[in-house]
């Protein structure tokens, strides 16, 4: 990369911002050079509308969703150890763990203290690391330094291994391997921008405009590339980088997305190993715990032979802006979050809920598994409705795109989630789930509630109407699309053919977060975006530019 892109000559004005004072006295401030400065937009770079990043097939005029794809897609989760001889098994133990966050791909890079090795595939973690299949084992990932990456992928990249995290490269200062989670709202004009300066980009992936930022930065050290490359930035990153020797751990300054640091204990008085991640369930699988957040704009970078840490401001202070949808659905149950026990938050706001939008007459509550649990059981324990399983969610079925019959819709929601009908025939089922997107799958679990012989079926959700799309490492479909966005509360009660509707209001949601309500990001229910999102194609590409 670095060689494609010193070979310029094309120049682009940048104006200068003024830097800010260093937000956190007790963080030493990092920014070398004398100024932040970001690209200007290009003049042959035109706004343009976010399309859908989940693609529908379309028979005839009948449009087909995927039912697996009703629910925002966390695009990724990221892990890194430092310090333990089996650092890429321990890896790939945690990304089991945040699999979750991403289905389509994963990978693991490594560090022998010399050179960098990665092994990265398409696939669920167990998949992509099967002894049996060819390529490089984990075994051959030596080294006391690993970081390991989870991918969901956006519509058109997902067959496409060169997207796969983590990126290796090698560059005039050695090899470099970055590992991201979030996403970049002004990756079309960066890319623009390193495109005439003379990179070559092989992936559609934002991530790759990191690499080349720090690959044509002239700063010393390589902490101070990294700053200078952060400073063109927006929107939202957590970032792992591994180096022969170091592991830098970066966070966005509005802390859009988590990452947590941890510690691992070795046996025979061995120092601890230190370990990132997107959240606490992946430290409790490996014996890790949890000492505290990356903080917003914070920089933690950890020499691989002597362990020693440093920490240092990388960016001025910005408001915190953590995505409150990580608290609603994308976190395990047993993670913490921003600081906050996920299982508790979900349940507070099924509780609260309950209060705000009881159904009178309810002979049961019942979850949409498996998110909508823990706010079920706060609906039922402050309603004084009895919780039951009535739907049975299987684990053991891949993707299900639905076909065109009526009949065959039906079956294929049969294949997720299986009603128990001694629990709903006959009964005022109340359902619980975290939230509606399209509507499409909502429709389909209250037929399949009432086939069961359900007298009454009412939907309660614990969030606010979603009537926005996310910028920020959030896979969702356009505004046009949000059932919430085109019809209010009764129209989509209607839509879905539920008898009655009711969401958490996001003046209660924001009275459950209390003073730390400022902090969260909310745009997805207020369309109020921290960082306003910058949309763009390159008119000289046959291919449009989109954000994520």
């Amino acid at each position: 990369m670095a060689t494609a892109s010193t070979t310029t000559t094309t120049t682009t004005r940048f104006p200068t911002r003024n830097p800010n004072p260093n937000p956190n006295p007790k963080l030493p401030h990092l920014l070398s050079f004398k100024s932040s400065r970001y690209p200007s937009l290009l003049p042959h770079l035109h706004l343009r509308r976010r399309f859908s990043s989940i693609s529908a097939a379309s028979t005839g005029d009948q449009t087909i969703v995927p039912f697996d794809s009703e629910k925002p897609r966390e695009e990724c989760g990221v892990v890194g150890i430092v310090g333990h001889p089996d650092a890429a098994h321990l890896c790939s133990l945690a990304l089991h763990a945040l699999q979750h966050r991403g289905q389509e791909g994963a990978g693991i890079a490594a560090s022998d203290l010399s050179t960098l090795r990665s092994s990265t595939g398409l696939g669920l973690v167990s998949e992509v690391f099967d002894p049996s299949k060819p390529g490089l084992s984990l075994s051959s990932l030596t080294g006391p330094a690993a970081i390991g990456h989870v991918r969901y992928s956006t519509a058109g990249a997902a067959a496409s291994i060169h997207n796969v995290q983590p990126f290796l490269a090698s560059y005039r200062f050695g090899q470099l391997a970055v590992a991201h989670n979030g996403n970049l709202v002004n990756y079309p004009s960066l890319r623009s921008s390193l495109e005439e300066k003379g990179s070559i980009f092989n992936t559609s992936s934002d991530t790759e405009a990191i690499l080349h930022l720090i690959a044509t930065s002239k700063s010393r050290p390589f902490l101070s590339r990294v700053a200078e490359a952060c400073s063109y930035l927006r929107g939202a990153y957590s970032l792992l980088f591994l180096t022969a020797d170091k592991l830098l751990a970066v966070r966005d300054p509005h802390g859009f997305r988590p990452l947590v640091l941890g510690r691992l204990p070795r046996a025979n008085g061995a120092p601890s190993a230190v370990v990132f991640a997107s959240e606490t369930c992946a430290l409790d699988l490996i014996g890790a715990k949890y000492e505290r957040e990356v903080e917003p704009g914070e920089a933690i970078i950890v020499d691989a032979r002597t362990l020693d840490i440093s920490t240092s401001c990388l960016m001025p202070s910005k408001p915190r802006k953590a995505c409150v949808f990580e608290l609603i659905y994308f976190a395990l149950p047993q993670s913490l979050v921003f600081s906050h026990p996920v299982y508790e938050s979900r349940y507070s706001f099924g509780a609260t809920l309950a209060a705000e939008s009881p159904v009178p007459g309810a002979d049961v509550v019942i979850p949409v598994p498996d998110s909508g649990f823990f706010a079920a059981l706060g609906f039922s324990e402050r309603s004084g409705v009895p919780f039951q399983q009535g739907l049975i969610r299987s684990h053991y079925v891949g993707r299900t795109f639905i076909q065109p019959s009526q009949a065959i819709r039906d079956l294929g929601v049969k294949l997720k989630l299986s009603p128990i009908k001694g629990i709903l025939a006959g009964k005022s089922v109340v359902v619980v789930d975290d939230s509606i997107v399209r509507g499409t799958t909502s429709s389909k679990i209250v037929r399949l509630i009432r086939d069961a012989g359900a007298k009454e079926v009412h939907m309660r959700i614990a969030s606010p109407p979603i009537i926005a799309s996310c910028y920020y490492g959030v896979d969702t479909p356009s505004s046009e699309e949000l059932i919430s966005n085109r019809m209010d509360i009764e129209g989509v009660r209607k839509e879905i053919g539920a008898d009655s509707l009711a969401f958490l209001s996001l003046e209660s949601l924001r009275g459950l977060l209390g003073d730390e309500a400022p902090s969260f990001c909310e745009a997805c229910f207020s369309g109020d975006y921290p960082v306003p999102p910058v949309e763009y194609e390159d008119v000289n590409s046959k291919e449009p530019l989109y954000v994520a």
